[in-house]
């Protein structure tokens, strides 16, 4: 271990260069996955908030929810216990000449969702912003219908918009709907002409959540894929360049194992202070960003990341080191001589 930190000291610039970048891509990383679970939680926040279970939609809809329509007949026979049926529509409701774009909740669980009179309607809290206040009158354009903000909910988010919950009858005056398109069951069951789904394939269903989660993930490991080239690169060029020094050490008795702890040294010095000041500017930058980015970093997420980035230096230096098992010390020596 001495010895590498030795080395390290010799040769600071390289190794500052190797960290700058490492550096560089763990906190675009970081920054991504942030703004990754970000826009997820904006864009589907209303059903990742539900617990674990299945989503019920009729098989003609092909696992559409916007084709999905559920008979009245079929939710009456399983919505027991934890059960309910839901729909959802994109909208607007106006305030003089200000117009608020929605997504339209109605509900047969209020145990899970707010239990909302007819003429009334709980909105999510970011309308606040818009100058939206509790007991002010709303309209929808489509219907006329004039409904009463009774309060605000927090964090209830569907594709991008704000969520607005509102009664049975409203939501069919509004939209025309007497049916219910999705039916949720806190247990897995089968029911006779619905598809079912897990919570992660009904999000998976959604086009708009889809493809922007299968976007950000593949930057992402890209950008991890790219940090293992670059720790297998550096460190196959090092270990090329101190060829002749490796024969030395292992002509007066250094084993490979040696030389391999050595060169891992090196690496999980520069991985560590890289991704601990990666973590650190990612951290805080959910308190400097404006509130109106989406941006989330869990830290299990942020710990797994940092996990990963250890992985994938360790993978690649490794790789990179295969190199030292195969020199010869007197063939070293009069190679780094020549």
């Amino acid at each position: 271990m001495n010895m590498a930190l030795k080395e390290m000291k010799k040769n600071k610039t390289r190794f500052l260069i190797i960290g700058a970048v490492v550096f560089l891509i763990s906190l675009l990383v970081f920054l991504l996955s942030g703004l990754s679970n970000g826009l997820s939680e904006d864009n589907m926040a209303s059903i990742r908030n539900l617990p674990d279970g299945t989503f019920h939609m009729s098989e003609e809809a092909e696992g559409s929810y916007t084709q999905s329509l559920i008979e009245e007949e079929t939710i009456q026979e399983n919505t027991e216990d934890e059960s309910f049926a839901f729909s959802v529509q994109m909208g607007a409701l106006e305030t003089g000449t200000q117009k608020h774009s929605l997504a339209f909740f109605t509900t047969t669980a209020p145990s899970h969702f707010p239990d909302v009179q007819e003429g009334h309607v709980f909105v999510d809290q970011s309308l606040k912003q818009e100058g939206v206040t509790a007991g002010e009158d709303l309209e929808h354009p489509q219907s006329g219908r004039s409904l009463v903000v009774s309060g605000f909910v927090d964090n209830e988010r569907f594709s991008h918009a704000p969520v607005a919950f509102t009664n049975a009858e409203d939501f069919r005056t509004m939209f025309r709907m007497d049916q219910k398109q999705v039916l949720y069951t806190s247990k897995n069951v089968d029911i006779k002409g619905l598809d079912a789904f897990s919570k992660k394939e009904f999000l998976a269903s959604i086009p708009s959540y889809q493809a922007e989660q299968m976007t950000l993930s593949m930057i992402l490991w890209f950008l991890v894929l790219i940090s293992g080239m670059l720790f297998a690169i550096f460190f196959y060029m090092m270990n090329v360049q101190k060829t002749g020094m490796f024969g030395i050490l292992k002509a007066i008795g250094f084993h490979t194992r040696d030389l391999f702890i050595m060169m891992w040294t090196q690496m999980l010095m520069i991985t560590f202070l890289s991704v601990l000041l990666s973590v650190i500017i990612s951290q805080v930058a959910s308190f400097l960003l404006p509130e109106t980015m989406p941006y989330d970093l869990p830290l299990e997420t942020t710990l797994w990341l940092a996990g990963l980035f250890f992985a994938v230096g360790f993978l690649g230096s490794t790789l990179s080191g295969l190199h030292i098992r195969q020199i010869k010390p007197l063939e070293a020596i009069q190679q780094g001589e020549g």
